[in-house]
């Protein structure tokens, strides 16, 4: 095959998006040195005042749904009381963003948020190491903090409290699940000759998704 032909293939074709998504997060995570499960998670104010911040993906798929209502998603989870946690309260629509860049790939996902159930969130924090659970009881993430040694002196507060029993959930730590309404697929191509490919949810569409490639 010459170097025109190769250019000219298509390596993001059409088919199921969450399928295209699974076989990329597993070759992320073979090839990623540290946390291929991270994304970039964009939220607005109601008013569209937007920010920027890392979560990690902890859910993925069109089972990711709690069977409360079909579509699947991407589940992640925060601190309610957080900056994101109330913006996403006042303007439940996100983006995420996967860069990978040792497969100089990147995945692009926009929808709506909701919780996940209570069980779901209960069932994860409990396979959480127990410091975390500790650290998540510990911290009013985003307020404001005297000092460094405020927090660990909170934190070995709360380790005390809890020796020897289970860590319970806090109410405010929820997990949220996107709602894919497009998911975009990018390749990284020589020259700048990138391949990116968007999948919109169609409900009447076979699948239930239409796609398209995009001028890079």
């Amino acid at each position: 095959m010459t170097d025109d032909e190769t250019l000219a293939a298509e390596a993001i074709t059409h088919g199921d998006p969450f399928a295209i998504f699974a076989t990329w997060y597993r070759a992320a995570r073979a090839a990623e040195p540290n946390d291929a499960n991270a994304m970039a998670l964009a939220t607005a104010t109601r008013d569209g005042a937007p920010s920027l911040r890392m979560v990690l993906l902890k859910g993925h798929g069109p089972d990711a749904d709690d069977g409360v209502d079909a579509g699947g998603g991407f589940i992640f989870y925060t601190n309610s009381h957080s900056r994101k946690g109330t913006e996403l309260a006042g303007n439940p629509r996100v983006a995420l963003l996967f860069h990978w860049k040792s497969l100089r790939r990147q995945v692009r996902i926009e929808g709506p948020v909701s919780p996940v159930g209570t069980a779901v969130a209960d069932a994860y924090f409990a396979s959480r190491a127990r410091d975390s659970q500790l650290g998540a009881l510990a911290s009013d993430q985003s307020a404001p903090l005297a000092s460094r040694n405020a927090f660990l002196a909170r934190y070995e507060a709360v380790r005390a409290q809890y020796e020897g029993q289970a860590v319970p959930r806090p109410e405010h730590w929820l997990g949220y699940r996107v709602y894919p309404e497009a998911i975009e697929f990018w390749i990284d191509r020589p020259h700048r000759l990138h391949e990116r490919r968007r999948f919109i949810r169609d409900a009447t569409a076979p699948g239930g998704w239409t796609s398209m490639l995009l001028y890079p």
